[in-house]
């Protein structure tokens, strides 16, 4: 069984709103200056045309181990900095990672038909089909953070044993899509709210005048995607209910304290059908926050780092 270190909040950041916006009060500087990237491309299998534009980084030496995919979460990219900071230590660690951007994030702004939205495993599949048996010689393994980590448990709930990822970890994910808008919407949550709503409009729908996530999902995002409204899009895309057909060794790491996404959502799943998944709920960390005293890298990443050496 891994051992996992007991999650101590790092002074300042104490509570999850603190822990939540350490991402954005101090970003991290040029972390993956030692690993030059290189671009990559998926082509998607739909008749859109579109492709998903992904960075490739490998450590100094290789050390023959998996290839590590990072899906950033809700209105994130490559450039995201939890993504680029997982990168950075998982490289030092030796392992060779892959920054995946969703279809239309990123550095593909503009350059796709379609968006990306929390159940589009489709093109998570695509992406994994598409890199050959270079990119994969040594295994897959793949770190999703909120919206990415939805739409990676749903790929792995779909493919069950078929799935070509040998682990998987599930940072904050929003496993219940319609409490987790209802969490954002409210009156506490005003400020995280207008900031991921301005930067929805801005990817997709820039001139519009919808004033919620959940007008944006209904009027934007469900007719785009072929949902009936947004809520038959957070029923069909929740994956709260998949998670006992994951065969994929699995973590999914959720704070008590995310102020995003409710616990409510986690408590209500059966744990023990789910074999292959292990639930990781410390009472503190925010939403993809998790900085902990006395470790230099997030919480999340020093767990994960634990968890791939016990799986390769």
């Amino acid at each position: 069984m891994m051992r996992v270190p007991r999650f101590v909040p790092r002074f300042p950041w104490l509570g999850g709103d603190l822990q939540t916006l350490r991402n954005y009060l101090r970003p991290p500087g040029d972390v993956l200056a030692p690993w030059p990237g290189e671009r990559l491309s998926f082509p998607m299998r739909d008749a859109t045309g579109d492709e998903l534009l992904a960075m490739l980084h490998r450590p100094a030496e290789d050390r023959g181990k998996p290839l590590v995919l990072l899906l950033h979460g809700l209105t994130g990219c490559e450039e995201s900095s939890y993504v680029r900071v997982t990168a950075s230590n998982l490289l030092r660690a030796g392992y060779p990672v892959l920054r995946l951007n969703w279809r239309g994030a990123g550095p593909s702004q503009g350059l796709t038909k379609g968006f990306y939205h929390a159940g589009r495993s489709d093109d998570l599949a695509a992406a994994i089909a598409g890199m050959g048996s270079e990119l994969a010689r040594n295994g897959l393994a793949a770190i999703g953070y909120s919206l990415g980590a939805n739409v990676l448990l749903k790929y792995l709930a779909e493919k069950g044993g078929l799935a070509h990822l040998r682990a998987a970890i599930a940072v904050s994910p929003p496993i219940d899509l319609h409490a987790a808008q209802q969490r954002i919407a409210h009156r506490r949550n005003r400020r995280y709210h207008d900031y991921l709503l301005e930067r929805m409009r801005a990817e997709r729908a820039p001139d519009s005048p919808i004033r919620t996530i959940f007008d944006f999902d209904n009027a934007v995002v469900a007719p785009a995607n072929g949902f009936r409204d947004a809520l038959d899009y957070y029923a069909q895309c929740s994956t709260a209910g998949r998670l006992t057909a994951i065969r994929t060794p699995t973590l999914v790491i959720h704070a008590r304290d995310d102020p995003w996404i409710p616990s409510g959502s986690f408590r209500s799943v059966e744990w023990n059908k789910a074999k292959a998944v292990r639930l990781l709920m410390p009472w503190s960390g925010g939403h993809v926050g998790f900085h902990a005293f006395g470790l230099e890298r997030p919480w999340h990443d020093e767990v994960a780092l634990r968890f791939l050496a016990s799986r390769f």
